[in-house]
């Protein structure tokens, strides 16, 4: 922040970016849970208490009752039409050529437990891609 409007006392915001930030901003720290770099872990011990509304109000964790990820997104690709499906494999070719080798295999397996071809496609687009970006 501007010295200006730092505050007196420090604080610990996990907040990234935004305006008048100054300082080293966590630099390339990564700022999202899960990952892969085990940063940033989850804490339930600090969950917000119930809110009583009509009724107790609590933290909804999608994890204990959604464990299917993929359907949705392989349904989506098989409705696309070829063409459709041609912009989605490049678009995604050109956001995650510059990724790590790491990040591009782990995106393919995602896909592909999707839909085969939808793994397929992306391997295909990302394998053009950095073939003409060397």
């Amino acid at each position: 922040m501007i010295p200006v409007s730092a505050p007196k006392c420090p604080f610990h915001s996990y907040h990234r970016d935004g305006a008048m930030r100054v300082d080293g901003n966590y630099g390339g720290t990564t700022s999202y849970e899960p990952n892969r770099h085990s940063e940033w872990q989850e804490q339930p011990d600090y969950s917000e208490p119930p809110l009583a509304i009509s009724g107790d109000a609590q933290k909804f964790d999608f994890r204990e009752d959604d464990h299917d990820y993929y359907s949705q997104p392989g349904n989506l690709f098989r409705m696309f039409s070829t063409e459709e499906k041609q912009r989605l494999l490049e678009n995604t070719a050109r956001a995650l050529g510059p990724a790590s080798k790491v990040v591009r295999d782990r995106h393919v397996a995602n896909c592909t437990k999707a839909d085969a071809a939808y793994g397929e496609g992306v391997a295909r687009a990302l394998e053009a891609f950095l073939a003409e970006h060397k």
